[in-house]
C-alpha cells in the first residue's frame, strides 16, 4: 500500500482550509497513494475558535475531503472538529473516500505541560479501526501516543498500521519526545504508525502548531522516512508482510500478562 502524509500549516482563517486540503489529496493522489494522511486540526488550528470553526466550516471540509477522495478514489484521513452538544467540540479524525465514512473523536486529551484540550474539547470513548486494501488501519490522534495500551488494543482488533494525525506541541524536549514515542508504540504493538504533523508557521510560532517531522515507522521501531520541519509530502509503499514477520521475531502482543492493578 502506498501512503502519503501531507504536512500543512493550517491557516487561522477556516473558510480556507477546505479548499487546501482538497488540492492536497489531489496531489497525493498524483503520486499514486492509495491513503493520504493529513495532521489534526486540519480544519482549523489550536488557539482559534474551535467551536466556531466547527458549526460554520465542518461541513465544507467534510464535503471538500469526501468529494477529492472520491474523485480520486483514495482513502482521506483528516482532523476536524465537531460539535459535542455541551459547548465543546470534539476533536475528530474524519475518514472518507472509497465507501468509507468513519469518525474518531480523539480519547486522551492534552491536559499537560501547561495546556488544557479538556477546556474546549470533550473526550472521545470509543477505538475506531477501518479497512483498506485489506489493511486494518486503527486510528488515534496526537496526544494518543502516550498511551501504548490504545496502540494495543488496536492491535488486538487486527490493526497492521495506525494513524496518527498530530499538532505536537513545542517545547523543550518535545521534538525528541515525538521521535521517541512514535518508535515505542511502533514496537509496544509492532504495528506501522503513520503520523502526520502540523508544519509549523514562521517563527515565531504558536507552540501548539505542531513541529513537523512526520514520520513513518516499521513495526521494529524504525523510522523509516521522515519529513523536516517544513510543508512537505512524505510518500511510503508499505508491505503488509512486515506486520507478520515482526509480530513472529517479536510476539509481544502474545506475552503481554495481565498485571492486577
Amino acid at each position: 500500500m502506498r501512503i502519503a502524509l501531507v504536512q500543512l500549516t493550517v491557516s487561522e482563517d477556516a473558510a480556507e482550509n477546505p479548499a487546501r486540503a482538497q488540492d492536497a489529496i489531489a496531489r497525493a493522489a498524483a503520486r499514486g497513494a492509495r491513503v493520504v494522511v493529513l495532521p489534526e486540526a486540519t480544519l482549523a488550528p489550536f488557539g482559534t475558535d474551535l467551536r466556531a470553526a466547527a458549526r460554520e466550516h465542518a461541513r465544507a471540509l467534510d464535503a471538500a475531503v469526501t468529494g477529492a477522495a472520491e474523485q480520486a478514489d483514495v482513502v482521506a484521513i483528516a482532523g476536524s472538529f465537531t460539535e459535542a452538544g455541551d459547548g465543546r467540540v470534539h476533536n475528530t479524525v474524519i475518514v472518507r473516500g472509497r465507501d468509507l465514512h468513519a469518525d474518531y473523536d480523539k480519547i486522551h486529551l492534552y491536559d499537560a505541560f501547561g495546556t488544557r484540550e479538556s477546556d474546549t474539547i470533550a473526550p472521545g470513548e470509543a477505538l475506531r479501526t477501518v479497512d483498506v486494501d485489506g489493511w486494518r488501519l486503527g486510528l488515534a490522534t496526537c496526544y494518543d501516543v502516550r498511551f501504548p495500551e490504545q496502540f494495543q488494543a488496536l492491535a488486538d482488533r487486527g490493526a497492521h498500521a495506525v494513524v496518527l494525525p498530530a499538532a505536537w506541541a513545542d517545547g523543550a524536549g518535545k521534538l525528541e519526545q515525538w521521535h521517541l514515542l512514535l518508535r515505542a508504540r511502533a514496537l509496544d504493538a509492532t504495528v506501522f504508525v503513520l503520523a502526520a504533523d502540523q508544519a509549523p508557521p514562521p517563527d515565531p510560532a504558536p507552540a501548539t502548531r505542531g513541529v513537523g517531522h512526520s514520520a513513518v515507522v516499521s513495526p521494529l521501531g524504525v523510522v523509516l522516512d521522515e519529513l523536516d520541519r517544513g510543508e512537505g509530502m512524505l510518500v511510503v509503499d508499505l508491505e503488509r508482510d512486515d506486520v507478520d514477520r515482526a509480530r513472529a521475531s517479536l510476539p509481544v502482543l502474545r506475552h503481554r500478562v495481565p498485571l492486577a492493578p
